[in-house]
């Protein structure tokens, strides 16, 4: 066959494929600064026991057993989130353990810390009334600050936690239970669904 007669490839357009791989090689690294294992179906789960915790809580005679009732709780919580954040990492060829999860965990670490350091210290002085807002405010400064690795949702939840716990100073301090429920069950129940759904279970 005469060369002359083959028909022409379309030329390549350089800055084209440039631009292509720009926008490949973004993304990647967008991807891999992201922690995306956050759990979504345990996170429902959270929200769950959360609601059982506030029901039985509100039974409580006692401050010290409404306290333990959710010190209880929240640490089934913490099994169950954590657990299924290492299945959803495992699923997606990931661990707990990688570099974005231990900065997603460094955001997390220094609010949880300080809360519960400030939940004893108000145990001591005998102050439970105060405890609800401060575990909603600094739950959800740990969220926004771990959020930063994290998918964008992530930080909208830690942004409602703390209006949770905002309103939870406004309002009397007997709804101290009933904002608890509306966060921790309600708010993390809602939001579990959402991740679930739009970010891989």
């Amino acid at each position: 066959m005469n060369p002359a007669s083959r028909p022409d490839p379309s030329p390549v357009s350089l800055g084209g494929h440039a631009a292509d791989n720009l926008s490949f090689i973004r993304q990647a690294m967008e991807r891999s600064a992201t922690f995306t294992a956050v759990p979504g179906v345990g996170g429902c789960v959270m929200g769950a026991i959360a609601l059982i915790a506030a029901l039985v809580a509100s039974w409580q005679p006692t401050g010290d057993r409404w306290l333990l009732t959710w010190l209880t709780a929240a640490a089934v919580a913490a099994v169950v989130g954590i657990g299924a954040m290492a299945h959803k990492a495992r699923r997606a060829g990931a661990t707990i353990t990688s570099a974005n999860a231990r900065r997603f965990a460094a955001g997390l670490a220094a609010p949880f810390i300080a809360g519960a350091a400030i939940t004893y210290q108000l145990w001591a002085v005998r102050t439970f009334t105060v405890m609800a807002p401060a575990w909603l405010l600094l739950y959800g400064a740990g969220l926004l600050t771990g959020g930063i690795f994290s998918v964008p949702v992530v930080r909208v939840i830690g942004a409602l936690f703390m209006v949770l716990g905002i309103a939870a100073i406004a309002t009397p301090p007997g709804w101290g239970n009933l904002w608890l429920a509306v966060g921790f069950g309600g708010l993390q129940l809602g939001f579990g669904v959402y991740i679930a759904r739009n970010h891989g279970g």
